[in-house]
């Protein structure tokens, strides 16, 4: 694993790793993934944006970018849930949960008063919750309701380290 001298962990999935990419960025990490993208082209961006690439495809890791550190990378055996390959990542690279970020584009979410949302959450929503998040990146806004309650419950048994 090439030296990351404190910069923010970030990762490039490949085609295979889609779902894998949303659960990184629930557990708070950057993850970008590109559908379709071919292998040189996910090892050269990675490459590029200090990414750690993950891959369920052998044959990548034989590549000599890869083998000589230029280009961090774990492989995500293939079998494994999305769940289960989030685990997978953070133990091997011992890295801890941190706050989440917009599962749809890894922005950071900014935490704003909830009167300024008031035409734009859904009413139910807007009635039961009292805080809510902007991605800064994508501007999705976002509540604790009962998908990320689901999701945090996931998060919390992989800190604890129970099984999924």
């Amino acid at each position: 694993m090439a030296d990351r001298n404190d910069a923010p962990v970030t990762f490039f999935c490949d085609a295979m790793l889609g779902g894998l990419a949303r659960w990184l960025r629930a557990a708070g990490y950057d993850a970008e993934f590109e559908y379709g993208i071919d292998d040189g082209e996910l090892v050269a961006r990675a490459q590029a944006g200090g990414q750690i690439l993950l891959s369920c495809d052998g044959p990548l890791f034989e590549r000599n970018v890869i083998t000589s550190g230029q280009v961090a990378a774990l492989r995500v055996p293939r079998q494994l849930s999305n769940v289960e390959a989030l685990r997978h990542v953070l133990d091997e690279l011992k890295l801890p949960l941190l706050p989440p970020r917009c599962m749809a584009c890894g922005g950071e979410l900014w935490e704003g008063p909830k009167h300024t949302v008031a035409g734009e959450a859904p009413p139910l929503a807007f009635r039961n919750c009292d805080r809510f998040w902007r991605c800064t990146r994508c501007d999705k806004l976002l509540w604790h309701g009962t998908h990320w309650q689901r999701i945090s419950q996931r998060l919390d048994r992989i800190a604890a380290s129970d099984p999924p």
